[in-house]
């Protein structure tokens, strides 16, 4: 269960439990300035902890105010751990999370009876009935929020095996990154809070610097701060000295659109402008990620009973070869390429969302992207979260919401394999 602005339970008992272990080796030096860094604590929360004699009493006056810090302090704290060299201690507390210390749970399953009844969210709050092309998210209680999950590395055997299909991903940081999490809207267009929303966001910020990437996260913008935000990150100059960029937008939406927390859309193919190769030239030829977790539509996937056969049927299908091809001494690019698009649910249909475990869409994404890109290429890793979302079934008896289904889908237009080659670091 998460608090409104604390810690999560589960790190609090981790921090906790392992707290004598912590105070006696925690060295600080470094470790506060990247805290700092991350937004967790202040520069004169970090005064008065010096202020503290003792290394031991530092260290319990960081440990007191860490629970206090948000949902992203222990993450944030396990990161400064091992980027100060103190991974042991990173270890310990990961090897003290229940879920983490069973493995990466399995998705497609169903949900238990003994769960916590589920409630209906929608977008459109029930002052007013829902207009057509308006959407909503439903949610389905069912625990708690997807563990800090670790990314596991590419071997260089790995590597060398599939560099020469792949697109160069080797740069440090491997690329840009940036969430835009929209939760708290404004009453005009009754869109409503998106309780567990700050679990997607944590949870991607997390997987994403774990993969390698500069990460920044926005919170609450409306639809013109969105495209502002957008805009300016794709004409970042830092973009010609990294080998890729990820866009992830968490909000509610529509057929071709999401909205900002003032209730205006932004249209997605206005996003995809911003970063094609006309728009974004430091971006040519570099894989471009985007992940959206938000409706498509205000259809229920209610879901069909299988029926006995053969699970899937093929069919031919045409090629129709160039006409008239004339060589240009120039290479030219379309106007768009190489980017990859993974949706959260099909057009026309609404997507699911946990008040507690986060979205669906998302806690597959994570945990297949932590467990896979390791040797599985991008595209592959998304079928997988297709097949993971296809299993899963809501829980919600009584309700026009059990049994309910959803199904993820992605678009692409790369033109290479895209491995993202986890923790390699190439040999100068």
């Amino acid at each position: 269960m998460l608090g409104s602005c604390g810690m999560r339970q589960c790190h609090q008992e981790v921090l906790k439990k392992n707290r004598v272990s912590l105070a006696k080796q925690l060295v600080l030096k470094e470790l506060l300035e990247h805290l700092i860094e991350k937004d967790i604590i202040t520069i004169e929360m970090m005064e008065t902890i010096q202020a503290k004699a003792g290394s031991f009493s530092q260290n319990v006056e960081l440990l007191n105010l860490l629970p206090k810090r948000g949902p992203t302090a222990f993450s944030a704290f396990c990161e400064a751990l091992r980027e100060t060299k103190q991974q042991h201690l990173e270890e310990m507390l990961l090897n003290a999370i229940p879920s983490l210390s069973n493995g990466i749970a399995r998705l497609g399953q169903d949900y238990e009876p003994g769960f916590p009844f589920p409630v209906r969210e929608s977008c459109l709050s029930p002052k007013r009935p829902r207009q057509v092309g308006e959407l909503m998210e439903h949610s389905l209680d069912n625990g708690d929020g997807p563990p800090y999950i670790l990314v596991k590395p590419c071997t260089p055997e790995f590597y060398h095996a599939h560099q020469h299909l792949a697109y160069k991903l080797i740069s440090q940081p491997r690329g840009l990154a940036l969430v835009l999490s929209n939760m708290h809207f404004s009453s005009e267009k009754d869109l409503e809070f998106r309780s567990g929303g700050d679990v997607d966001y944590t949870a991607l910020e997390m997987l994403f610097k774990h993969l390698g990437y500069r990460v920044t996260v926005l919170h609450d913008q409306t639809a013109q701060e969105m495209q502002k935000a957008l805009q300016m990150f794709s004409q970042l100059p830092a973009h010609r000295d990294v080998d890729s960029c990820i866009v992830a937008l968490l909000s509610h939406g529509i057929e071709g659109g999401i909205y900002g927390v003032d209730g205006k859309l932004l249209q997605l193919q206005e996003i995809f402008t911003l970063f094609d190769n006309a728009n974004c030239p430091s971006l040519q030829n570099k894989p471009k990620m985007f992940f959206i977790q938000a409706c498509r539509g205000d259809e229920t996937d209610r879901g069909v009973d299988q029926r006995d056969g053969k699970e899937r049927s093929d069919s031919p299908g045409c090629e129709e070869s160039d006409a008239n091809k004339e060589e240009n001494p120039r290479l030219r690019l379309p106007t768009r390429s190489d980017m990859i698009c993974g949706y959260a649910s099909l057009k026309g249909t609404a997507a699911m969302r946990n008040t507690k475990r986060g979205s669906w869409y998302i806690e597959a994404l994570t945990s297949v992207f932590a467990e896979d890109s390791q040797n599985m290429h991008v595209a592959d890793m998304l079928v997988k979260v297709n097949r993971l979302i296809k299993q899963r079934e809501g829980y919600a008896p009584g309700t026009e919401f059990h049994r309910c289904k959803e199904m993820s889908e992605y678009c692409s237009t790369l033109c290479q394999d895209l491995y993202l080659f986890p923790g390699y670091v190439p040999r100068n």
